[in-house]
């Protein structure tokens, strides 16, 4: 299997009133065809800065990163045909069908008419969209609009996917839905990065794990390596251990320093 995503010592500081806050700091991954890279950490831990340098959206401060061969800063547009961005946040254009919406999206991709057709009937199929694929997305339920967002994601049929808290609001049903879709997507030989703060999810779905804390990768490998490493069975328990040791050397570094005794002067009594 080859690497289709490969991150080298990627860094990313913002400036700020107080200082330069460094939101990612050192960060290199892999993540082969067929392998889904569950890049898990608390809010704020530097996953979406991470993933929006991979896909070309934000500039790294240093360090370097290629998707699918292509360089994020030097073929940024060859890097976006090359991936897929399923996310919670991502909304629908409520005034067109679902069929209309990935015909929408095979136009911004150059995908020719007849492989659109063919490929929104697979993915009508794939996910169930027969019924309701001529409605207006507006009159669609929350689980249908999630399925819709799956099926447009993969109009181009890109060889990698970058999925950012994917399961984020979604109820047991619908976070089910997001599993078997990333299932179906290491079967179809993509490589996916999964990006999540629910450590659990994470645990059942993903091939390799990366720790995320203060925008460093502080443990990277798949369960097994991770369970040498920290003597911990799950990831949860893993990453409180990486909390716990950053607090007690924050607290230590607080702690006030004895006072050396000033000597008296002279000619003065102590």
């Amino acid at each position: 299997m080859s690497d289709l995503i490969e991150a080298r010592n990627l860094r990313k500081s913002f400036t700020t009133p107080v200082g330069d806050v460094h939101a990612v700091n050192g960060l290199s991954l892999n993540v082969r065809s067929g392998e889904v890279f569950g890049l898990l950490g608390a809010n704020g831990a530097g996953k979406t800065t991470t993933l929006r340098m991979i896909l070309g959206l934000m500039k790294p401060t240093s360090g370097s990163a290629t998707v699918a061969g292509f360089d994020v800063a030097t073929q940024p547009e060859q890097v976006k045909r090359s991936v897929a961005l399923v996310s919670a946040s991502a909304g629908l254009y409520q005034w067109l069908s679902p069929r209309e919406l990935m015909h929408y999206f095979a136009d911004l991709y150059d995908v020719p008419e007849a492989s659109a057709n063919r490929r929104i009937d697979q993915l009508a199929d794939l996910f169930d969209l027969t019924s309701f694929i001529d409605r207006p997305c507006s009159g669609l339920s929350t689980g249908q609009q999630q399925r819709v967002n799956l099926a447009r994601s993969l109009m181009h049929d890109p060889p990698v996917v970058l999925m950012d808290e994917p399961t984020r609001g979604l109820d047991i049903v619908g976070s089910k839905r997001i599993f078997d879709f990333t299932a179906r997507l290491k079967e179809l030989g993509k490589a996916v990065i999964f990006c999540t703060h629910r450590l659990e999810e994470a645990q059942r779905l993903c091939d390799r794990f990366g720790l995320m804390f203060r925008g460093r990768l502080q443990l990277e490998g798949t369960l097994t390596e991770l369970r040498q490493k920290s003597a911990r069975e799950s990831i949860t328990d893993m990453f409180l251990d990486l909390m716990d040791e950053h607090n007690s050397t924050t607290e230590e570094s607080m702690q006030p320093q004895p006072v050396t005794a000033i000597p008296a002067l002279e000619g003065r009594s102590a």
